[in-house]
């Protein structure tokens, strides 16, 4: 099976979803990565390090226009004669996969968690993620759309080859008038951990006792929709579901009621720790542990005890 993985990587570097992507669609057949950015050749070459034989990199893209991307794309299908295509459901994923898959009259499965079954079934979230689903595409081109953190990384230390690629894109109608990129060590849409926080923390000058915790486990900061919406917090903050969906591997949330689409965009989590002072708060039904606490008190207390294991450790 030939199968061709496409990445963004407008923003100069290899994301840990790529990753999972290229590691995905060297488990179903032959993958070659299409892509498109500033990024230099030695890093496309590393993905060979995940299963990639080859890269094609179309550099004349250089806004995320999406009318370019599926261009490119199907472009690339063609050249490749790929029969499956693998995209990331990140924001670009959101975009172009449903484009791609009208493009090239190919079905396509949209938030796939698992490997394609031997029986040619797909496993993807629906719902928001409330539900599983079994998916079998039968047309002859297949796409499917990835949802991050479902894949484990895994790596096989080849090196793919890097080629030049002229996609056909056509002329960007995308004006970029300004762009604000994610702070913090960890970013969210790829952290293994996750703290977050909601309107029990009574203010953004409270905030602090979040971002201690998170530097103590290595973790990305996140809050709920009204902490971003009211100003605590800035909104590429936001997990839910009308922000960012997240399946870290500890997600650890202080002080929110958990409201169905607060769940809906955290609960892939593998485990969920809660701590709220009201016990009949809706989140401690989908906690793995549930403490009924005030944050104030929790939070240090944990990061504390966090700190001190680490110095025996």
């Amino acid at each position: 099976m030939s199968v061709l993985v496409y990445i963004d990587t407008l923003g100069g570097n290899i994301a840990k979803n790529a990753m999972e992507a290229v590691t995905y669609g060297s488990k179903i057949g032959s993958t070659t990565v299409v892509t498109n950015g500033p990024i230099s050749n030695d890093a496309l070459a590393s993905l060979g390090n995940y299963g990639a034989s080859k890269v094609l990199v179309d550099r004349s893209i250089t806004v995320n226009d999406s009318s370019q991307i599926t261009n490119l794309i199907a472009t690339a299908v063609e050249s490749t004669g790929a029969d499956t295509v693998i995209i990331s459901l990140d924001l670009t994923g959101r975009a172009v996969a449903s484009r791609v898959s009208a493009r090239l009259k190919a079905g396509l499965a949209v938030g796939a968690i698992a490997l394609p079954e031997g029986d040619g079934h797909i496993k993807v979230n629906v719902f928001s993620g409330k539900a599983y689903g079994h998916v079998k595409i039968n047309t002859a081109k297949k796409i499917i759309a990835l949802t991050p953190n479902s894949i484990p990384v895994e790596t096989t230390g080849g090196s793919a080859a890097v080629e030049d690629f002229n996609g056909n894109a056509g002329a960007s109608t995308v004006i970029v008038k300004e762009v604000k990129k994610q702070e913090g060590d960890v970013l969210l849409p790829e952290a293994e951990l996750v703290v977050s926080g909601g309107r029990g923390l009574k203010g953004p000058e409270n905030w602090g006792m979040v971002e201690d915790l998170a530097k103590v486990l290595g973790a990305a900061t996140a809050c709920s929709r009204p902490v971003a919406d009211i100003g605590w917090r800035p909104h590429h903050e936001h997990v839910g579901q009308t922000g960012v969906a997240i399946r870290p591997n500890l997600y650890i949330a202080a002080g929110i009621s958990g409201a169905i689409q607060h769940l809906a965009g955290v609960n892939g989590s593998k485990v969920i720790v809660v701590i709220n002072t009201d016990p009949e708060a809706p989140f401690f039904k989908a906690a793995d542990y549930g403490i009924v606490g005030d944050a104030f008190d929790v939070l240090p207390k944990l990061k504390a005890e966090i700190e001190k294991f680490k110095a025996q450790n």
